[in-house]
């Protein structure tokens, strides 16, 4: 076979460049992350260097753990993707002149670490008061709800048997195996505030409580919430109760839908465009904690180009 000459293209100075989505996707998302505030949170449990090999960065490993969500990438996945893009490689800071790409190992270890350690929650409350600080505070307005994230119902595994943390649940006519995402949504600025993992089977209406930050004036949701006052009045006790009404007029459920779509325009970029739409780990811890980074990025992701604007891009 025939080797292809070397031009300046191949060395990286391209006569016909041209800004990709993604490229152009990474570079909004690269501006909007507190990079400085996450690590920070990270740094006080990240290993530190010793006698052997000295760790990668804490912003490099957490940059590659992002492409994993935004892009969907397994461990493996995202090794593999790093070396094979320029692009995601200058993302991440990696010049494969100087050292190699993390190994699937390193970028394991690393989510590992942030799942035992339960840093899910401590980064998605640190993006919070990021973006509370740009002015995207939580009105008194929230919308709740649910979503099916499926799991692997076959038993063709090394153990024999299906995930005993997930279980089948019914929806309309068809059945569905894994787990749900239950989310609380700003009314205005459809930032997700609250979210909560349970298996499928679980209704929707157990998860209320958790959903509500407690300063609500209006509360949002489908029929699946309906009847609900006792909850509303111990955990949102000001709140007015606008969730669907199975015996209600056609004409106010549809003014309520109206502001109870936005959930799913939130839910929508964890989906669609992130692709989370199957669960990657077994249980639900490590899934959860997977969901709630995802919140947090989908936060940002939905406002970035809101705080481009306000840093003068």
């Amino acid at each position: 076979m025939k080797r292809a000459q070397t031009t300046l293209a191949s060395t990286g100075f391209e006569k016909y460049p041209k800004t990709t989505r993604r490229a152009q996707f990474l570079a909004e998302m690269d501006r909007v992350v507190p990079w400085r505030a996450l690590c920070a949170r990270i740094e006080p449990i990240y290993p530190t260097a010793g006698n052997g090999r000295p760790p990668v960065g804490v912003e490099r490993m957490l940059r590659m753990y992002f492409l994993q969500h935004w892009f969907n990438l397994s461990d493996p996945a995202v090794e593999e993707a790093l070396y094979d893009s320029p692009t995601l490689r200058a993302f991440v800071g990696i010049d494969l002149g100087q050292a190699p790409v993390p190994d699937e190992t390193t970028v394991c270890k690393f989510r590992h670490l942030l799942e035992q350690q339960d840093l899910g929650r401590v980064l998605f409350d640190e993006v919070t008061e990021y973006l509370r600080a740009q002015g995207l505070a939580v009105s008194t307005g929230t919308i709740v709800d649910a979503t099916i994230i499926a799991a692997p119902s076959s038993t063709k595994n090394a153990s024999g048997t299906r995930d005993p943390a997930m279980h089948q649940t019914q929806k309309g006519r068809q059945w569905y195996f894994g787990m749900k995402g239950h989310f609380g949504v700003d009314s205005q600025s459809k930032l997700i505030h609250s979210v909560e993992v349970t298996p499928a089977n679980i209704h929707d209406s157990h998860v209320l409580p958790w959903l509500l930050h407690g300063q609500e004036r209006r509360v949002w949701g489908d029929s699946a919430y309906a009847g609900q006052a006792g909850v509303l009045s111990v955990c949102a006790p000001h709140a007015r109760d606008f969730t669907h009404r199975r015996t209600g007029s056609r004409a106010t459920n549809r003014w309520k839908s109206r502001i109870r779509v936005r959930v799913e325009h939130s839910i929508g970029v964890i989906k669609r465009v992130f692709g989370f739409t199957k669960v990657c780990y077994r249980g639900l811890a490590k899934n959860r904690h997977r969901l709630v980074i995802a919140s947090a990025l989908a936060n940002l992701f939905m406002v970035r180009k809101r705080l481009l604007r306000l840093q003068g891009v």
